[in-house]
């Protein structure tokens, strides 16, 4: 195949398109057994929460993801459905394949109910009777696929514009469509990934097959029954017309007139045509035209979380660039042989001399698959695209079909049965989603608690809209009510001068003074040479060097026992250089807590512990720290639980008091801090102590928090004796930024929710 379609295209518009996923998945119980119990309450309403419905059944769970502008981005977000949902089912599992678990008799199978009971409980009461409960339970991978505005531009003007761009954009899906009808046989063999059915399935398919482990049926040979007439078909052979946008839709009203499909949805083809918007319709199709292609052959791959790779839907993408350019062959019957051929390679795809038609003739599956790729690659390179190991290594599967997914999960279900292997993949799945919780892919950029807050309105249904990726700034909406909110907890219901007033370190001090709030005394200074004049009498004394408008600890030297002038000093220089003005107090004996409260409540507690690192007897502390750093935990920015530990001159200072330096070896088991204060943003640790911390303090920083008017608000307090409610304490400071994600991920203790707080006090739940 010459190639000629995208020439003098660059690489970037080629790869111009847009990718949605949906893809389904079975609860089941630790026994491998269909979940019986009703669609997670967590989950909101199902015809409402965008992202984490149902299908027929309230036990198939259903992700759907918006649309992305490349394949990495649409995955990542698919595999964060998948830990976001897994992680919600307590002693339930994802079932990780297409065909069903250990199913009950249809009339036992739970049906999607809805608030309305209308006709989607009719239309799935009716898909039942005809099919049968078990088919429905089928799940798969749904490719919602758009070529780029700019490449159907481009291409456009490529032609002699003898039509609209309208009715050339709808001539380009056609032809897509009718080629991947042609060729779709190879991603039925690449990705099958359903070549075994448990004996509980339908009998009329179990009683064909041989048992080959215990309680597991195949024929051997198989690659997909879920593309067999095992699988989710129509129940004859549907032929349309896929020459214009009018015959198509005439040809699907024909087959309804004659009663063989209720409505266009149970058109089950290999690739729909879909409009923009809603309802899914013959009508929207004519009045709005072709949107975009839903790809409907794909298997779940049970050895990925997300159900499908990205290397697979790069393949996925370029495998339909192939179908638009590769001129059409001349053969009147090409619909039928589609259909054989796919039905062929579903039942026998590991015989790699499978006899497959061809324009009336017969070829091999390994021959044709391999001129197919021959013809990619030429593709690839004459037009310089990146996915020539990914197409040598979909060659390899046509000369060793032992390496395609269906062949390696058989062989698993041999040694080990049927939903031992299974269970063993969901489980290793659902652990993995737990590692990877709090993430938020693929959003990994954004600050950790705007993506804890997004992940929590994602799975509440509640719809999101990234409005500043790199200020932290989203929307979100909820029916009527619309929300901006920025690093996760600046909403609305805090005021300005709330903020500003929490900004002022020396103004909170003199509002919670007068609202009977114990705070510190000191002193304020505007200079480093006055401030230098009064430390006379302050050496020796435990104190405080801070900036007056700061955050995440920066620029405070804390010195519990006292300090020399030069090192004061030294501090008063540090905290001057993130401020113009500066603050000393007198040092607060105790251990600080940082309390998070929203609107009236106090919803964590934190104990805050300095940075530290443990010795081996052989290791420098700088050594100790890099050490530490690798935790995968510990990142830079506020996108891990924790901070990697920085040197910096406060850590210097400190360790110099202390007779250290980072080159200092210490002995094995000793725990040195690295710094007095506790911010996690410099490297501390993280303790939930919220069930341990009397009531009276949660009030106090209540007390704080509206005192100062803020809804929204990090309370940082020393206390002597946490556990007495009679022990002194004092409130150092005020933020109106807290981070959430070091009481959602605390290094020990019980995570909080957070996030939900923040919903509710936005009134978006």
């Amino acid at each position: 195949m010459r190639c000629s379609l995208f020439s003098n295209l660059s690489n970037k518009q080629i790869l111009d398109a847009n990718f949605g996923i949906e893809r389904e998945g079975l609860r089941v119980t630790s026994r491998g057994i269909l979940s019986l119990t009703p669609h997670p309450e967590v989950f909101g309403d199902k015809k409402e929460n965008p992202y984490i419905t149902t299908d027929f059944s309230e036990s198939q769970l259903e992700f759907v993801t918006p649309v992305f502008h490349n394949t990495s981005d649409a995955i990542d977000f698919l595999d964060s459905l998948y830990n976001i949902a897994a992680l919600e089912l307590d002693n339930e599992f994802i079932w990780p394949q297409s065909m069903p678990a250990v199913t009950p008799e249809d009339q036992d199978i739970p049906i999607a109910t809805f608030s309305n009971h209308g006709k989607d409980e009719r239309y799935r009461a009716y898909l039942e009777q005809k099919y049968g409960g078990k088919k429905q339970l089928i799940s798969g991978i749904h490719i919602n696929f758009s070529l780029g505005e700019k490449l159907i531009e481009a291409l456009y003007s490529k032609s002699k514009k003898q039509i609209s761009l309208h009715d050339f954009k709808q001539k380009l899906y056609l032809k897509l469509t009718r080629n991947y009808l042609r060729y779709h046989w190879l991603l039925v063999y690449f990705l099958g990934a359903t070549n075994i059915i448990h004996k509980t399935y339908e009998q009329q398919c179990v009683e064909k097959l041989q048992e080959i482990s215990g309680e597991t049926y195949s024929n051997e040979k198989a690659i997909s029954y879920r593309n067999s007439i095992c699988g989710y078909q129509n129940k004859e052979f549907i032929r349309l017309d896929y020459s214009s946008i009018d015959h198509y839709v005439h040809s699907i009203n024909s087959y309804i007139h004659k009663g063989v499909l209720e409505d266009i949805r149970e058109l089950y083809s290999q690739i729909r045509l879909k409009s923009k918007g809603t309802p899914y319709s013959g009508e929207n199709l004519l009045n709005n035209g072709i949107e975009y292609l839903e790809i409907r052959t794909i298997d779940i791959n049970p050895f990925v979380k997300s159900g499908l790779s990205v290397e697979d839907l790069n393949f996925i993408h370029l495998f339909l660039l192939y179908c638009l350019e590769k001129d059409e062959p001349i053969y009147d019957d090409w619909q039928l042989e589609s259909e054989q051929n796919s039905k062929k390679v579903a039942i026998e795809g590991q015989n790699l001399q499978l006899a497959l038609l061809q324009n009336g003739s017969t070829t091999s599956l390994q021959s044709w698959g391999i001129d197919i790729i021959h013809e990619l690659l030429e593709m690839n390179q004459q037009y310089g695209l990146p996915f020539t190991n990914l197409l040598k290594e979909k060659e390899e599967l046509l000369t060793d079909y032992q390496k395609t997914y269906s062949y390696r999960l058989a062989r698993l279900c041999k040694e080990k049965g049927f939903i031992k292997t299974h269970l063993e993949l969901a489980k290793k799945h659902k652990k993995e989603a737990f590692l990877e919780r709090f993430k938020l892919k693929p959003y990994t950029d954004m600050e950790l608690s705007t993506q804890i807050l997004l992940k929590e309105s994602i799975k509440r249904g509640i719809h999101f809209h990234i409005l500043d990726r790199k200020e932290n700034f989203i929307e979100l909406t909820k029916g009527e009510n619309k929300q901006y909110i920025k690093q996760a907890t600046k909403t609305s219901k805090d005021q300005y001068v709330a903020v500003l007033i929490m900004e002022n370190k020396s103004v909170t001090k003199q509002i919670l003074k007068r609202n009977n709030i114990v705070v510190p005394e000191g002193d304020e200074f505007f200079d480093i040479t006055s401030a230098k004049e009064s430390l006379g009498s302050w050496i020796g004394v435990p104190l405080v060097i801070k900036p007056k408008s700061t955050n995440f600890g920066l620029g405070i030297s804390i010195f519990p026992n006292g300090a020399h002038e030069e090192d004061l000093i030294k501090g008063l220089e540090i905290a001057f250089s993130e401020d113009s003005t500066i603050l000393i107090e007198p040092f607060i004996k105790g251990k600080e807590y940082r309390f998070l409260v929203i609107g009236d409540e106090t919803v964590a507690v934190l104990h805050r512990v300095p940075a530290n690192v443990t010795g081996d007897g052989t290791s420098t502390i700088q050594q100790l720290i890099s050490q530490k750093n690798e935790d995968p935990l510990r990142g830079k920015g506020y996108k891990t639980p924790l901070e990697k530990i920085e040197i910096d001159e406060n850590m210097k200072l400190f360790l110099q008091q202390k007779g250290l330096t980072i080159y200092t070896v210490l002995p094995k088991g000793e725990c040195q801090y690295l710094r007095e204060n506790s911010n996690i943003s410099t490297g501390g640790d993280s303790i939930d102590v919220t069930d341990q911390v009397p009531e009276v303090f949660k009030q106090i920083a209540v007390e704080a928090s509206q005192a100062v008017g803020a809804k929204i608000c990090g309370v940082d307090m020393m206390i002597e004796d946490f556990e007495d409610e009679h022990s002194s304490y004092a409130i150092i400071e005020l933020n109106f930024n807290p981070a959430i994600h070091i009481h959602s991920y605390p290094y020990q203790g019980t995570e909080r929710n957070v996030a939900i707080k923040i919903l509710e006090l936005v009134e978006l739940i």
